[in-house]
């Protein structure tokens, strides 16, 4: 029984609705129209439930690391002119994209510890969210996280193909720590991490990330940027 409960992660309370629909609505199916539905109907509510998980992170705590704030695929890095809604007063800075797919955990959470001095939505469209012009045009948040020092980092959630809606569990003015649960944005999606101008990421394209595990940049190492094969 200890290992199935650390196996399963509870649901997230932003999916009790989605699953209890998707549960009346197989019920509905095996009642009013025809089992096979029905178990069509039993798969599409498990794996609803999969999509709302909610699992506990070990957050690595040392000063000066920047963790990624969502599960998922790095799908690219590279450096750009940080967009309005970061308020990063249009920095260049290297920014790393996490791409999530749907079978990805959607809770976003906090890089860095620190303050959040601002926060910024934008309605937009819902391109595919791999799409280097969804960070211009789709649905988005914005944050500006200022740590103890000043540093501050960006961070961006971008709404997906799928997705129609950003939830935000913070709100401007908010103390965070590391790895601390700031949003989850709806069935697939990205999210931007602009780094402070001078700092190369920990990372590399394709590799897997998990959000408040792993480590995305060092600000206290002069460590280049990682070389990384596919093997």
């Amino acid at each position: 029984m200890d290992t199935i409960r650390s196996t399963l992660a509870p649901v997230h309370r932003e999916g009790y609705r989605f699953v209890a629909i998707f549960a009346i609505v197989t019920l509905a199916l095996f009642v009013f129209v025809a089992d096979w539905l029905g178990w069509i109907g039993v798969v599409l509510t498990i794996w609803c439930a999969y999509f709302f998980r909610d699992p506990d992170r070990v957050t690595p705590l040392r000063e000066g690391l920047v963790i990624s704030p969502a599960d998922g695929r790095v799908s690219a890095i590279e450096e750009v002119v940080s967009p309005p809604e970061t308020g990063l007063d249009g920095e260049r800075r290297v920014r790393v994209s996490i791409f999530m797919n749907v079978f990805d955990v959607h809770v976003n959470r906090s890089p860095v510890a620190g303050r959040i001095a601002a926060m910024s939505y934008i309605p937009g469209k819902f391109l595919n969210a791999e799409l280097d012009k969804a960070s211009d045009e789709n649905e988005r948040q914005g944050f500006r996280i200022e740590m103890a020092d000043g540093t501050a980092i960006g961070m961006v959630q971008i709404a997906g193909l799928v997705a129609r809606r950003i939830v935000r569990f913070a709100k401007e003015g908010d103390r965070v720590g590391p790895g601390e649960r700031v949003g989850m944005i709806r069935f697939g999606s990205r999210v931007d991490v602009y780094l402070p101008s001078g700092h190369n990421p920990l990372v590399a394209i394709g590799q897997r990330a998990i959000a408040g595990e792993t480590v995305l940049a060092d600000l206290a190492s002069d460590e280049p940027e990682r070389e990384a094969r596919l093997g």
